[in-house]
């Protein structure tokens, strides 16, 4: 296997590896998993059913960890716990695939990351960007990081997903997937980096409002609120990006606790079908 690093922030394509192989071998999988930890997202191309069968896909993201379902996405009929991200261009929920997210933090435990392989993109455009947020945090300046050292944020599916759902679904929504906090600056389990943990499911600080930061309550909405979408904003700066340009079965890994990432909805009305595999997390401290 060759690994070729993508840009100076984040990313890099493995080459002449199949991916299914890493099921079976152990150095190789270690020698994937030690580049992801470094690279945060790595890419594959070629990696057809005969090459990387749906048992194999999921086989190999179960040696990350257990698997997770999605309350929006089905799974495969022929691989339970694969599921299906297949856009319809009529379907009004498919418009939330264009933010820059951290997959399911609107959970308790965040998936620790995802296997995704597409099956069939549009001959032109979308593609898809991550970021890298430790490189993010660390630029930060000196007077932000202690701003928002000890500061917790509010993350909701009811508030994004759910919100294009009629009330009765999507408060039944909200009473099965609660919104959740975490921690605005998290310590990445393995690598023990600070990453900055906001994104577009992020709604609000639950502890900026006090004595030592606010003298009126609505200094919470505006300077809060301006925070917040400062620090969402820190995924947009190019420097920390890489974007990958999808072919049928190219794949894409990515540590979901130290990424965020954007699906460009910039393609005419047509079918994009990826069958991603997300492996439940830890809580983020």
């Amino acid at each position: 296997m060759r690994i070729a690093q993508m840009t100076c922030a984040i990313g890099a394509e493995l080459l002449d590896v199949n991916l299914g192989d890493a099921v079976r071998n152990d150095d190789l999988f270690n020698e994937i998993y030690a580049a992801l930890l470094k690279y945060k997202v790595l890419f594959l191309r070629d990696q057809n059913l005969d090459r990387l069968s749906r048992k194999d896909h999921m086989a190999f993201a179960r040696r990350l960890g257990q698997l997770e379902d999605h309350p929006m996405a089905p799974s495969h009929p022929d691989a339970p716990g694969l599921v299906q991200i297949y856009k319809n261009p009529d379907s009004p929920i498919d418009r939330y695939e264009n933010a820059w997210h951290c997959d399911g933090t609107w959970r308790d435990t965040p998936a620790m990351g995802c296997v995704l392989r597409c099956i069939e993109c549009p001959p032109v455009g979308g593609d898809t960007m991550w970021a890298n947020m430790a490189l993010a945090y660390e630029k930060l300046p000196a007077d932000v990081k202690a701003e928002i050292a000890d500061l917790w944020a509010n993350h909701s599916f009811n508030s994004s997903f759910a919100a294009a759902m009629p009330q009765e679904q999507r408060l039944a929504m909200r009473a099965k997937h609660p919104d959740a906090e975490h921690p605005v600056v998290r310590t990445h389990p393995e690598t023990k980096e600070k990453i900055l943990f906001v994104n577009a499911f992020t709604t609000h600080f639950v502890n900026y409002h006090t004595r030592d930061r606010v003298r009126y309550g609505q200094d919470y909405n505006r300077v809060g609120q301006d925070l917040l979408q400062y620090l969402i904003g820190q995924s947009e700066i190019p420097e920390y990006q890489v974007r990958w340009r999808w072919q049928p079965y190219s794949v894409a890994i990515w540590d979901n606790r130290a990424t965020t990432h954007y699906a460009v909805m910039d393609y005419p009305p047509c079918h994009r079908k990826m069958e991603r595999a997300a492996i439940i997390g830890d809580k983020p401290f």
